[in-house]
């Protein structure tokens, strides 16, 4: 969609827009069913990139500390341990700036994904920069989705991170979706961003070709130590209206209710599953920050008629559409 017509959604009365955005969601989306997925950082801190939301960032002193690769045996428990507790799609996410073929710890990814794959469980890598040799080995290892969020405008991006560019995301990007992945990509909210930041951020978004498969709408959690920890939280309603206009612009996604979820009451997130998220990063912890506990979330699910969608290992990314250009088109 264009930025016009974004932004004459974000004009509605707010009951308007949560109508339009619940039937467009019944029309693509009938089944009473939330994605459950588990996020586990197999390698945490010591990222020499700059970005200021990320307690991760070797360049701010923060709580979190810079760890090894996990071994693989952990990883493997864990990943256990989600399937056993509901989850349906399992990523993992490491803090560098990229993963280059032929070292030793891209082989060792390889073999964790492989292993991850023989459990029956959608796998998602979230890894930093790829190259097209790279995105090509992670799909023939087993990875079904990346995730590589775009996290705000273009024109805000250099604000927030100055190590890397925004073409250098959406380059990723596109090596992911020629390889075949599906992409999982999607924004931050509260990063001194306005308005119209937001909307373009999902301009940019409706307009991959093919469309991406899943799109987190984070909320930032302020860390410590980061140039991003004074920052205000973001107005429930905007978070809302965030979720109704990502599921209207990008209907065939799943719109992921991610970071910040613990912060949100139960009536909160209700209002989130009616405006169109379908999806939710399940369990305990996220990469960096908590995460309601899993016993919590079925609780809610129950009450709201919702049960968790089942795994499809098979997945397919969306096919990509003749009538749109293959580029995002930045405005």
């Amino acid at each position: 969609m264009q930025f016009d017509e974004l932004k004459e959604l974000y004009d509605l009365p707010f009951f308007d827009l949560i109508q339009r955005s619940r039937k467009v969601h019944e029309a693509h989306w009938p089944e009473n069913e939330v994605q459950l997925c588990t996020l586990l950082s197999i390698k945490t801190g010591g990222c020499s990139e700059d970005c200021s939301y990320c307690a991760q960032s070797a360049r701010y002193s923060t709580p979190v500390e810079a760890e090894r690769l996990m071994e693989k045996d952990d990883i493997l428990e864990r990943a256990k341990f989600a399937r056993e507790n509901g989850s349906t799609r399992f990523c993992m996410g490491a803090a560098w700036k990229g993963v280059k073929d032929g070292t030793r710890r891209f082989d060792q990814v390889l073999d964790i994904v492989e292993s991850v794959a023989e459990l029956g469980m959608e796998v998602c890598t979230t890894l930093g920069e790829l190259g097209e040799v790279e995105a090509q080995k992670l799909k023939e290892a087993g990875v079904t989705a990346y995730n590589h969020n775009i996290d705000t405008s273009p024109e805000h991006y250099k604000n927030i991170v100055t190590t890397h560019s925004f073409q250098d995301r959406l380059n990723t990007l596109r090596h992911v979706q020629d390889a075949g992945m599906s992409v999982c990509s999607g924004g931050i909210l509260g990063l001194g961003e306005n308005t119209d930041d937001r909307l373009k951020m999902l301009e940019v978004l409706s307009s991959f070709n093919p469309a991406p498969e899943s799109v987190p709408i984070n909320s930032l959690v302020p860390i410590p130590g980061t140039p991003m920890a004074e920052q205000q939280g973001v107005d429930s309603f905007e978070v809302v209206r965030m979720i109704a206009i990502a599921r209207i612009a990008i209907p065939t996604a799943k719109v992921r209710l991610s970071a910040g979820r613990c912060q949100m009451s139960e009536e909160l997130q209700t209002l989130c599953f009616f405006a169109g998220a379908n999806s939710i990063f399940y369990g305990d912890k996220l990469l960096t920050t908590s995460n309601p506990q899993s016993e919590a979330d079925q609780a809610l699910l129950k009450k709201l008629g919702l049960r968790p969608q089942q795994p499809n290992r098979e997945l397919e990314p969306p096919e990509a559409e003749d009538t749109k250009p293959r580029e995002p088109a930045l405005a």
